[in-house]
C-alpha cells in the first residue's frame, strides 16, 4: 500500500512553499494529506484538513479563532485540534509520517502535534528558528523529532529554499519508505534503564546482566529530559519493566533544579502495573543553576563534576522531603516494586575522599522511606558503593525476581 504522510502548514502565509513540498513528496512516491493550521485569512483553504475542521476538533470554530485577539488561547485550541486529528489518523492506519514547516509560531505548533504521537513515527520539522537560543529544546522536548534548520526564511520559492525542502522531503521519504526496525521489542523482553555518568559503570553491568538473560535494555540519561521521555514511553506501552538507577529528577522537581523531570516522574510504571527496581544515584545531591543559588548553597558541601556542573549535598530536611515524595509515588504502584540502596555511597561521587560523602546522613532518606512506604514495597540495602560490581549483581538478581 502507498504510504501516507501528513503535511502541517499555514496556507495563509506559506501556500506556495507548501505546494512545492507536497509535489516533491508525491514525486517520491508518497501519498499526502495537507493540514492547514492557519489562524487568520479569509480565503477558503484548499487543504485536505482545513482550519475549520482543526478548530472544531479543538472545541471551537474558525470564525471565533480568526476574530480573537487572545493569541495564546487560539494557539492552544489549534494545537489541540491538530493533535487530535493526527492521533485519529494514526489509529486508523492512515498516517505513516509527518512533516511541517514554519517560523517560531509555526514550529511551536507543529512540534506540539509531533510530540503527541508515539516514538517511532517519522517526524521532520523544517524551521527557520531552530537555532534560536532555548527554542530547540522546547520544540523537541521528549519527542523523536528531526529538527531541520532551514537557515533561510521560508518565504518565496527560491533555489535555496527548494534545496532545503528537497533534502527534508528526501529524508522523510527515506524514513517512511525504507526498511526500518520496529520500535516494539519482543513482548515481555523490553526493560527501561535510567543512568547518569556517576553510575554508568553500574548501569553497564546491569544492562549486560539482563541482556544475558534475554532482555532488551533501553537506556535513558536521567538529566531531566531523558527520564521524562522514559515516563512517556512507559505510558505508551514500550516496556515491561523499569530499572530506575537514577531517579534524582523527583527531588529536582520539588526544588526546581536543572534535572527537573516533571511532576509525574516515578509514577507511570506504577500506574501501568509493570515491575520496578528503584535505586538512588544522585538522589542525595541537587543541581541548581548557579545563577539561582541561594546564599546557603555557597556554604554547603559540593562536588564539581566538571566546569559546567556542580552537585550540592542535600540537607537532612531535604532528604526527608524527597523520601516522602518517593513514598507517595511508589505507594500508588499497582505492580511490584523493590528499592535497592547501596550503603557505601550512591554513585562514584559518593566516595570517602569526596566532600559530599556522608552515608550516615543518607540513612535519613532510608529511614523516612521505611516509615512511609507500604509494607509490600521491598527495601534492600547492599553493603557496597553503587559502582561496585556486587551492587550491580544485586540489582540484576532483584530484577530477575520480579521481571
Amino acid at each position: 500500500m502507498q504510504k501516507t504522510v501528513l503535511i502541517i502548514s499555514t496556507l495563509d502565509t506559506k501556500g506556495l512553499e507548501t505546494d512545492y513540498l507536497m509535489e516533491k513528496l508525491k514525486g517520491l512516491g508518497l501519498n499526502t494529506l495537507l493540514m492547514d493550521i492557519s489562524m487568520r485569512g479569509d480565503a477558503p483553504s484548499s487543504a485536505d484538513i482545513p482550519p475549520d475542521r482543526v478548530a472544531a476538533a479543538g472545541g471551537s470554530n474558525f470564525e471565533e479563532i480568526r476574530n480573537s485577539r487572545n493569541r495564546s488561547q487560539i494557539t492552544n485550541i489549534t494545537m489541540a485540534g491538530a493533535s487530535r486529528i493526527a492521533a485519529d489518523l494514526l489509529s486508523e492506519n492512515k498516517l505513516d509520517g509527518l512533516i511541517a514547516m514554519g517560523g517560531s509560531t509555526g514550529t511551536l505548533m507543529a512540534t506540539e502535534v509531533m510530540r503527541s504521537l508515539p516514538f517511532g513515527i517519522p517526524k521532520v520539522m523544517i524551521s527557520s528558528t531552530a537555532a534560536l537560543p532555548g527554542l530547540a529544546t522546547r520544540y523537541i522536548g521528549t519527542g523523536d523529532i528531526a529538527l531541520f534548520h532551514s537557515v533561510i526564511e521560508i518565504s518565496g520559492i527560491t533555489d535555496l529554499l527548494k534545496n532545503v525542502m528537497d533534502r527534508a522531503a528526501e529524508a522523510l521519504a527515506g524514513m517512511v519508505l525504507g526498511t526500518i526496525t520496529s520500535p516494539k521489542a519482543q513482548k515481555g523482553k523490553a526493560i527501561a534503564l535510567t543512568m547518569l555518568g556517576p553510575c554508568e559503570k553500574c548501569a553497564s553491568a546491569v544492562r549486560s546482566g539482563l541482556e544475558n538473560k534475554g532482555f532488551q535494555v533501553i537506556g535513558f540519561s536521567a538529566a531531566g529530559i531523558g527520564d521524562r521521555a522514559m515516563e512517556d514511553m512507559v505510558a505508551d506501552g514500550f516496556f515491561q519493566g523499569v530499572v530506575d538507577l537514577a531517579p534524582g529528577g523527583v527531588g529536582e522537581h520539588l526544588y526546581g533544579f536543572m534535572r527537573d523531570a516533571g511532576p509525574h516522574r516515578l509514577e507511570t510504571a506504577g500506574k501501568a502495573g509493570i515491575p520496578q527496581i528503584i535505586s538512588t544515584c544522585s538522589v542525595n545531591h541537587m543541581t541548581p543553576a548557579k545563577s539561582k543559588y541561594k546564599p546557603d548553597y555557597h556554604k554547603r558541601r559540593k562536588y564539581d563534576l566538571d566546569k559546567f556542573r556542580t552537585w550540592i549535598r542535600l540537607s537532612s530536611d531535604e532528604l526527608k522531603e524527597v523520601a516522602g515524595a518517593f513514598a507517595a509515588k511508589l505507594n500508588n504502584a499497582s505492580g511490584p516494586v523493590s528499592v535497592i540502596i547501596p550503603q557505601k555511597g550512591w554513585s562514584s561521587v559518593d566516595s570517602p575522599e569526596n566532600p559530599t560523602y556522608d552515608p550516615e546522613e543518607d540513612q535519613v532518606f532510608v529511614e523516612t522511606l521505611r516509615e512511609q512506604l507500604n509494607s509490600d514495597v521491598r527495601i534492600i540495602e547492599i553493603p557496597a558503593n553503587m559502582e561496585d560490581e556486587t551492587f550491580a549483581q544485586a540489582v540484576v538478581m532483584a530484577a530477575l525476581e520480579i521481571f
